[in-house]
């Protein structure tokens, strides 16, 4: 074992950002006695939206979460053209949430191959896989690195489609000078411990459109009409509290952060901007040192990545030998991963979704068998990436 990185301590895969502050917090709310969904929480939306540009910030208990209501509001809204039966374009490379609110809502997964190099989906061949039922793209930004917006954009825009986000995994990229995320009618952030941020579990959903925020907050909890204006755009309510704070209008979730959490995320948000920095400036001196092996594909940078981790496709004398490579990392104490779920089509779970499957998926097959990461986190690690670079250089070839 290397004896310059200790296990779990100096190359984990994600570490805590709270200090002294986001457990002061958790205090207030012990000390308050209010523990459910309220005004903190509310706080956090405001502080959050504001981050990342944005009008509107709904809170949910994960990211997962925020990508089933996303799909909800998208097909209950009747100022969208999303019905079960239509086709929606997704990446073969993404975690398993992004895919099963679409199958639970009777939407088609078409699923697109992914670029080699940015990880995120290969847009020409998206627009290629466009067809008559096709109705929506849900963009990933995977690991950090936004996807090419201008021309996913433009591609949306020319086929009429609906573009939505999952950046659960991207908080803080951005593409000419806009925070990733806030490019479609609705996009997701997840503040699970791992991402970040973290407010213990949760999942942030923005957008800027106020009918969408309303269905969003009603789906949150219940379908109720509880926490609507008394004009809306979901159901009016009567000005009698007791019938408006029991009527059901649209077929909801109990999806609700609890204030606790909300509490944190006010601290967290706060250090969004130091915690970016830091991180771009780690992936800076990754993609300088690691840039030096000629058989290990880093990610292409657009825009500009907030490096939610590392990956690692390997390639030449170390193609097919993954699992050894990791028993090596593991040997030194550096936690690594499969890049999010590989390419999802292969995983048992399709046999319950409806979808369009291309005969191969070269790229995700590469990311499948020959692609890990490593994390990536809120303080200088280039000295461990520099002891990274060395152990990896020094894996017999």
């Amino acid at each position: 074992m290397n004896d310059r990185i200790s296990p779990t301590t100096d190359f984990p895969l994600a570490t805590a950002s709270w200090d002294q502050a986001e457990y002061a917090a958790i205090q207030r709310v012990i000390d308050g006695g209010r523990f459910t969904m309220g005004p903190l929480v509310a706080q956090f939306e405001r502080d959050f939206a504001a981050q990342v540009g944005s009008a509107h910030a709904v809170m949910v208990n994960s990211g997962s979460s925020a990508n089933l209501l996303v799909i909800a509001a998208a097909v209950l809204d009747p100022e969208i053209d999303l019905n079960p039966g239509d086709d929606v374009l997704v990446p073969a490379l993404s975690w398993a949430t992004t895919y099963y609110p679409l199958q639970q809502y009777g939407l088609r997964l078409n699923f697109v191959d992914i670029d080699l190099d940015t990880l995120n989906m290969d847009l020409e061949l998206a627009e290629a896989a466009i067809g008559p039922r096709t109705k929506a793209i849900l963009a990933v930004n995977i690991l950090g690195n936004p996807n090419d917006f201008a021309k996913l954009k433009a591609i949306a825009d020319r086929h009429g489609l609906l573009l939505l986000e999952d950046n659960c995994e991207s908080l803080g990229a951005e593409f000419e000078g806009k925070q990733a995320g806030t490019f479609g009618a609705m996009g997701t952030f997840s503040t699970f411990f791992s991402h970040h941020i973290s407010t213990m579990e949760g999942g942030m959903i923005v957008t800027n459109d106020e009918r969408l925020r309303q269905t969003l907050v009603s789906l949150r909890a219940h379908g109720w009409i509880r926490e609507l204006p008394e004009k809306n755009f979901i159901h009016d309510k009567t000005g009698d509290p007791f019938e408006d704070s029991f009527c059901f209008a649209l077929p909801g979730y109990n999806v609700r952060p609890v204030e606790m959490s909300g509490a944190i995320g006010i601290e967290q948000v706060k250090k969004i901007p130091m915690i970016i920095e830091e991180r771009r400036r780690n992936g800076a001196h990754w993609v300088e040192t690691m840039s030096q092996l000629e058989d290990v594909r880093l990610q292409k940078e657009t825009g500009k990545s907030s490096w939610f981790g590392f990956s690692m496709v390997l390639e030449g004398a170390l193609t097919g030998r993954r699992r050894e490579v990791g028993a090596v990392l593991t040997a030194a104490g550096i936690e690594s991963r499969p890049v999010v779920a590989g390419n999802f089509t292969r995983n048992p779970a399709m046999k319950y979704l409806d979808a369009d499957v291309p005969a191969s998926l070269p790229a995700a097959d590469t990311i499948h068998f020959d692609g890990l990461f490593v994390g990536n986190r809120h303080y200088d690690s280039r000295a461990s990436i520099d002891v990274l670079h060395e152990i990896m250089a020094g894996i017999p070839r």
